[in-house]
């Protein structure tokens, strides 16, 4: 018989910290002689790796070395930045380019790097052409080389796999049913202590606060959301969002208010997140149904209403 109620044996762990500019989060319910130092000193630890590795605001960061070094050379990657330009790449094939890596440079001309907007990198930016990262990059197994001039950015996808770093420290703590996050990519761990799924917030496209727009419940899945509503620069008088249209090298024109994924992992809907907020609800939709993805598009109509168009069985439902 499934429990209906939280067993009062168990002691509610919240924990969390900073990492990439924003704060991680873990919560799970243990017996109450679990001690959760060495719990919260291992999360910390792993997404203090990832950032490490994948940081663009970070010069000593491996990606960012990788960024320096001359075309045609081998690099030898971690296991877990390998694991992550492979992804990135499969989904930049899966997707016909519209979750790309390889927008490092428009990514900083922008402004939405560590340095503010420079137009005269935003024409340098406009000026190259925009050949997908999986045609300029050759991965082996844990090495690899640029064919071409590119610059790598993990924005993308690098909180996500960070998310889904916390949910295998807490695995490997035994810790089996739990619910972990990075700025709003979450992973659910099993069930909740009362034999539910995890209850998420999928969030209303609002600049000015944050509410929710639905909830969606998880289960050893994982959710992200990509939107046009946090992160922006003003130029004239459009305000222009943080996700690139690959294409062009600038910030897409007239993007989705948000998509939100739900993938295995949560890398994969990160990146996912990503793809579908570039291709846009009808290239979206084939795109999700090929990839066997559940998502929510949620569009602004002229007047500003938001208009949901749920893709998959999870959301329709």
């Amino acid at each position: 018989m499934p429990k209906t109620s939280i067993d009062p044996g168990l002691a509610r762990h919240a924990l969390n910290g900073p990492t990439m500019g924003t704060r991680w989060s873990a919560l799970f319910f243990a017996p109450p002689g679990l001690d959760p130092a060495p719990v919260r000193k291992a999360l910390q630890a792993a997404v203090g790796a990832v950032d490490a590795q994948m940081s663009t605001w970070r010069s000593d960061s491996d990606l960012m070395r990788l960024n320096r070094m001359p075309v045609g050379e081998w690099a030898s990657l971690a296991p877990d930045l390998a694991r992550v330009l492979a992804l990135g790449l499969a989904i930049g094939r899966a997707s016909g380019g519209a979750f790309d890596i390889g927008q490092g440079d428009a990514v900083r001309a922008w402004g939405f790097g560590p340095d503010p907007a420079d137009p005269r990198a935003i024409r340098a930016a406009l000026a190259v052409p925009r050949t997908p990262a999986h045609e300029r990059l050759e991965l082996d197994g844990s090495r690899l080389r640029k064919t071409a001039p590119i610059a790598l950015d993990l924005n993308g996808i690098a909180k996500g796999h960070g998310t889904d770093r916390l949910a295998e420290v807490l695995l490997a703590h035994g810790i089996t049913d739990a619910l972990v996050g990075i700025d709003g990519e979450m992973r659910a761990l099993g069930l909740r202590p009362d034999g539910q799924p995890w209850i998420l917030a999928v969030e209303a496209p609002d600049p000015e606060r944050r509410a929710p727009q639905s909830v969606l419940a998880l289960q050893d899945a994982a959710a992200a959301t990509s939107g046009d509503y946090r992160h922006w620069v003003t130029v004239g008088d459009r305000r222009l969002s943080h996700t690139m249209d690959p294409a062009r090298g600038a910030p897409l024109p007239a993007p989705p208010a948000s998509v939100t994924v739900v993938a295995p992992t949560c890398a994969e809907a990160d990146a996912w997140a990503t793809a579908l907020m570039v291709a846009g609800p009808q290239v979206g939709a084939d795109l999700a149904a090929r990839a066997g993805l559940d998502a929510l598009y949620l569009l602004r109509g002229p007047d500003g209403a938001i208009r949901p168009l749920p893709l998959g069985r999870l959301f329709a439902a």
